[in-house]
């Protein structure tokens, strides 16, 4: 952004988002990507007539991501049954205090250990009986051979690509309810998105203000998806969030004359095509 700024002979702090606060960043930022990850799980919780208190939620990876993401569900009523991070796991059947679990992991550099709970690995965690699983660590967790075991009723991917294509195919033959990345992990770029905003508005809202209009977008954005998934004669969750995001693009260049012109400019080379 200094650099930038330095380039342009003024402050364009909107070049860049996630900044600290003292120089443009948004309020809410940091538990944008988790936040907006409870609110659709919360969404698809209600459509699919499962109560969210008590539901068991399991949470792959205890980063910023998951840490938070655990931490919302907790106050939604969700009991937390297991975490696991890169160093080991924790399970209690009962369920655990997401908050306690953090300090417990800042002191001790792993979630392993916590009182009460017992030992848990990755895959055991991603095959647990639970109501809700959050992969929130690394890509290409839940493959084929993992998905065949997946118990959860609702999969909501905090994580950057965390299911395999084969691993997807197999969740949803199960009729497993996937909320894909690009939906489940979009807040935190929603919040960027804001920090742009306000950046050129040159006035900063609140934590609550951001919040609110990072719920209003998550809940719309989800419905949106449910309703081309039906649209599309039942398609997977991942399918119907690309064809919203497709018919967005498509709609925009229609409106704007390109639509036809692309399909003139196409039309030779699909011609020249062999059969």
């Amino acid at each position: 952004m200094d650099e930038f700024s330095r380039y342009k002979g003024y402050n364009e702090f909107g070049v860049i988002t996630g900044k600290p606060l003292i120089v443009g960043g948004s309020a809410g930022r940091n538990e944008a990507t988790a936040r907006g990850c409870a609110i659709v799980v919360r969404e698809a919780a209600k459509m699919l007539g499962i109560p969210l208190a008590g539901a068991a939620v399991a949470v792959q990876g205890f980063g910023n991501a998951g840490s938070i993401v655990a931490r919302l569900l907790h106050e939604m009523g969700c009991r937390i049954v297991a975490v696991v991070d890169s160093t080991g796991g924790a399970f209690n059947a009962a369920g655990m205090d997401p908050v306690k679990l953090r300090d417990h992991k800042t002191k001790t550099g792993s979630v392993k250990g916590f009182p009460g709970s017992k030992p848990i690995s990755s895959t055991e965690l991603l095959t647990l009986d639970c109501d809700i699983l959050v992969p929130a660590a690394l890509e290409n967790q839940i493959t084929a051979s993992v998905a065949g075991q997946v118990r959860a009723k609702i999969v909501a991917e905090a994580a950057n690509g965390p299911t395999t294509p084969e691993g997807d195919r197999i969740l949803n033959q199960k009729g497993i309810f996937v909320i894909p990345d690009i939906l489940a992990s979009a807040g935190g770029v929603t919040v960027s998105y804001f920090e742009w905003v306000q950046n050129n508005m040159g006035y900063y809202w609140t934590e609550e203000e951001v919040n609110r209009r990072l719920e209003e977008i998550m809940v719309r954005g989800f419905h949106e998806v449910v309703a081309m998934r039906k649209l599309g004669r039942d398609v997977d969750m991942r399918l119907a969030a690309y064809m919203v995001a497709v018919k967005r693009v498509a709609e925009a260049m229609e409106v704007r004359g390109w639509l036809g012109r692309a399909a003139r400019l196409a039309a030779p080379r699909a011609e020249a095509l062999p059969a």
